[in-house]
């Protein structure tokens, strides 16, 4: 009868998952550095507001951009 009740409550209840928590602080912290340094830049080349909005949205997907610009000249 023990086991009965045991094995219920291990059915109803699911063990509690630990979540890993990846390395990579540093590269994360390296790409918000370069992601302000290069909103800044991107920012002070316009003015007005909604070209503001359009340089922090380019500044958001820079490392695609820099990235294309590599295989394009790798020939990739």
């Amino acid at each position: 009868m023990a086991e009965e009740k045991q094995t219920d409550k291990m059915e109803c209840c699911p063990p509690k998952r630990k979540w890993h928590r990846g390395g990579g602080g540093a590269f994360g912290f390296f790409g918000f550095v370069a992601f302000i340094g290069v909103a800044v830049y991107y920012v002070q080349q316009v003015s007005g507001f909604w070209p503001i909005v359009l340089a922090i949205l380019k500044a958001i997907v820079w490392p695609a951009f820099l990235l294309h610009k590599v295989f394009t000249m790798l020939h990739m």
